[in-house]
């Protein structure tokens, strides 16, 4: 986040903000997302600069001593280009001795030992990235990246809230709210209850099924995904890739999902489904083993 004018760098105090710090305080910045999808958004000197300055400030957060060599692995969608690869690397190069990019599903199969007869899918916030692992470095057929992930759930479930309530005042913000509080696929659980502001007043409203409605949009193109994948692997293979389905990124806290999934399947065969314990740092864990 960059100030707009001279009373937000004033209330700043600093030139840029990042992450959690930059969101609170939006009101009076300028939002970028160098890395919205994964890679690079825009190829402009501006937009390089600011990708520089999120790289630098990650570097900062690690403390590194004076004479320390920094090595970086720098996770990427599943299909990122070779030019925007080989773009982010250079950029990399330039704060860090050493650097490194890899599919981000890969390295989540790599940090739970899963290489062979695996499907990882890693739904984030700009890209799901679905994964082959076949014990070797996977290729470009080996992989898909779809463009619908949490921030498209964000944008639906917004327009489904507004459909049944055009009285509520509604942004993306708000829609992500009750997309972490209440996620779920198939059949709920609870009734997803959410307090709203309608002309500046607390209103609270029912939205089970918008929620419902813009989680499940997600998950077609997911199982079309992973049934092209799963046919991919030997005919012999099958059956135990069907056991070793993997759900990462923050998309897998979705409630049901793996049940969900699961059922999808069936015609294929049982199926197991799971979801990583740890959606945040199971990919960074792959990276630094």
């Amino acid at each position: 986040g960059y100030p707009k004018d001279v009373i937000g760098l004033k209330l700043l105090g600093r030139p840029y903000v990042v992450g959690d710090e930059a969101f609170e305080m939006r009101s009076y910045l300028d939002i970028r997302y160098p890395l919205q999808d994964g890679v690079l958004s825009e190829i402009s000197d501006r937009d390089i600069e600011v990708a520089r300055h999120l790289l630098t400030h990650v570097v900062k957060s690690a403390e590194p001593g004076p004479n320390d060599e920094i090595c970086a692995v720098i996770g990427v969608p599943a299909r990122a280009s070779a030019a925007n690869k080989a773009l982010l690397l250079k950029m990399a190069q330039e704060v860090v001795h050493t650097a490194l990019v890899v599919s981000e599903p890969f390295m989540v199969g790599y940090g739970l030992d899963k290489l062979i007869n695996t499907i990882i899918v890693d739904i984030g916030a700009g890209t799901t990235d679905i994964c082959a692992l076949k014990g070797t470095v996977p290729g470009p057929e080996d992989q898909v990246t779809l463009t619908k992930a949490g921030n498209y759930v964000d944008e639906r479930l917004q327009n489904a809230i507004l459909e049944r309530h055009p009285e509520l005042q509604m942004n993306v913000n708000v829609a992500c709210a009750v997309k972490e509080q209440f996620s779920f696929v198939g059949t709920p659980t609870e009734v997803a209850s959410f307090e709203f502001r309608a002309a500046g007043k607390p209103v609270r409203a029912d939205v089970t099924e918008p929620v419902k409605i813009a989680c499940e949009a997600l998950m077609p193109d997911i199982i079309e995904s992973i049934e092209t994948l799963l046919r991919s692997f030997q005919p012999e293979y099958q059956a135990t890739v069907l056991q070793n389905i993997v759900f990462a990124g923050g998309g897998s806290r979705i409630r049901g999902l793996a049940a969900y999934v699961k059922e999808k399947l069936r015609p294929f065969g049982d199926a197991n489904v799971t979801c990583v314990k740890d959606p945040t740092f199971d990919g960074c864990r792959g990276a630094l083993r």
